[in-house]
């Protein structure tokens, strides 16, 4: 076997079961507050997980949007960890350097972990996300290399995403949520008022949002586009759902749907605050 040395913060997220568990129960390997200087992160309740799920970019947002779409998957584990024992071998068979950070080993990670429920093909599969210009990093690709030769010897499909296999579509809608958390409400006034637009979409099957927003606006007396905003700021939330494949500006009140546990979704927003 191997040998490996870590470091005191990578052991004690190891006691911690960090990587273990499965469904609500799952403990990624990072969190956001881990890496609070990264980019764009994402901190997203899962309807299918009912947990708060963490992301780094809007790619990794993007794919576990479009998994939990996925009528056939059972279960998304994202920051996965990969046993320290098993690909270091593997990177020293394709003369690959493992990663290691001040003398010490890295635990590397994929991004999903996915698990599925279908009657014929595999019951699981990995996935890591990556932008176009990552994959212009030698060191990146060989990192990469030692992942997807991991998940060959278990027998686990892995694919690799970047952007370009995303949905236009999809990514603009992501742009467009992902301004509207960035708002000045707080949340306690958006799930206070989230029953009223709930019931005049059910009543409005078929308006836009942009109508449904200025009826609420005008019963109620609120400035001119309060409650677009608030209807976008919801769905970005994931108070409210829709298919992201379908642009924001062609959906009416019968594509939204209500997530069902909204004391649970507003316990999550409220613990990570």
């Amino acid at each position: 076997m191997a040998n490996y040395k870590l470091d005191k913060k990578t052991q004690k997220w190891i006691k911690e079961e960090r990587g273990k568990g499965s469904g609500k129960d799952y403990h990624p390997w990072l969190t956001v507050r881990d890496l609070s200087s990264r980019g764009r992160s994402h901190r997203v309740m899962g309807h299918l997980t009912g947990r708060t799920h963490h992301f780094f970019s809007d790619t990794e947002l993007a794919a576990f949007l479009l998994l939990e779409w996925n009528p056939d998957v059972t279960d998304i584990r994202e920051q996965f960890p990969l046993r320290i024992e098993d690909p270091l071998p593997v990177a020293e068979q394709a003369n690959i350097r493992h990663p290691e950070a001040g003398g010490y080993h890295q635990i590397m990670s994929s991004d999903f972990v996915v698990d599925l429920s279908t009657p014929s093909g595999p019951k699981r599969f990995a996935v890591q996300v990556k932008t176009s210009p990552d994959l212009m990093d030698s060191r990146t690709v060989e990192k990469l290399e030692i992942e997807r030769r991991y998940w060959k010897r278990k027998g686990i499909p892995w694919y690799l995403i970047t952007e370009k296999q995303m949905p236009p579509i999809v990514m603009a809608n992501l742009d467009l949520l992902y301004s509207a958390r960035v708002q000045s409400e707080s949340l306690e006034i958006l799930f206070q008022s989230l029953p009223i637009y709930v019931e005049v979409l059910a009543n409005n099957p078929n308006a836009r949002l942009s109508d449904v927003g200025m009826m609420v606006d005008h019963s109620y007396s609120l400035e001119p586009g309060t409650s677009l905003a608030r209807l976008r700021a919801l769905a970005a939330l994931r108070a409210l759902t829709f298919d992201i494949s379908i642009p924001w500006i062609k959906l009416v009140s019968q594509d939204l749907q209500v997530v069902e546990d909204i004391a649970l979704l507003r316990a999550s927003y409220a613990a990570n605050q």
